[in-house]
């Protein structure tokens, strides 16, 4: 990877969907050589995948948006843990982090009887020995 690789994921992390011919009138190339350059960088694993960023307050769901701290179980298998975890319903991310947890989940739930349903199968399931749940009260984003 060089710099005008690095050029390129900067411009795709701020719109994944401008098009090759921007984004190589953007780093100075062609627009089939900026697309040779980002099938390189997928083919390589360099770009894993492309999502959409979703506006939480443009979610009208009713329900909660959680963050929960986790700490797993000396046992547990860190791969083996994230792919569970994303599995369970209502789990979206999942943070391997520093500090007193070993995970940051970033979760939606219905309601209270859906988020202890969701924690009982985090400690069952997905080999969680604790777990310290925060509620979002607002999310700002751009």
């Amino acid at each position: 990877m060089d710099e005008l690789d690095s050029d390129i994921l900067g411009l795709l992390r701020a719109d994944a969907r401008i098009s090759y011919r921007d984004l190589g009138a953007r780093v100075g190339l062609s627009s089939n050589a900026a697309a040779d350059r980002v099938r390189r960088l997928i083919r390589t694993g360099v770009i894993r995948g492309f999502t959409t960023l979703v506006d939480p307050a443009a979610d009208s769901r009713p329900g909660l948006t959680v963050f929960i701290d986790v700490t797993l179980r000396p046992e547990t298998d860190s791969d083996t843990f994230e792919t569970t975890v994303l599995r369970l319903p209502g789990v979206t991310e999942a943070v391997h982090v520093t500090g007193a947890h070993d995970y940051l989940l970033r979760a939606r739930a219905a309601d209270a009887a859906a988020l202890d349903h969701l924690l009982r199968r985090l400690k069952h399931e997905a080999g969680v020995a604790h777990s310290s749940t925060r509620l979002a009260l607002r999310i700002a984003s751009r």
